[in-house]
């Protein structure tokens, strides 16, 4: 299974409703409350994220099971605890695209 949640973007400009992710040192929106599905990510200067995420759009989807889907798919962030509550991992296509895939309650 997988099924589309939203898609990411970076940006520079402070966005309505962003929320701070101490962890990661990263301001982000809800793409639930987006008409578009839309998730905004402002990263800190000094934030420790990897500088593919900082500056490439992901695509995110709900999965089953994140080792079976990301089989073949290069990590860029292994699978981790969000702050929503689900695990999260980031990924790179062989043809250079970045996923996000989630899954809940592992």
């Amino acid at each position: 299974m997988r099924v589309f949640d939203h898609i990411g973007i970076p940006t520079q400009v402070q966005q309505p409703g962003e929320r701070l992710v101490q962890a990661t040192k990263t301001w982000v929106t809800d793409p639930k409350l987006h008409a578009f599905q839309v998730e905004w990510l402002r990263y800190q200067e000094d934030s420790p994220v990897p500088s593919i995420l900082k500056s490439s759009p992901h695509i995110a989807f709900w999965v089953d099971d994140i080792a079976a889907e990301s089989a073949g798919l290069e990590v860029i962030l292994p699978p981790f605890p969000s702050v929503a509550g689900h695990v999260v991992g980031f990924y790179k296509t062989p043809d250079g695209a970045v996923v996000e895939l989630m899954v809940y309650g592992v």
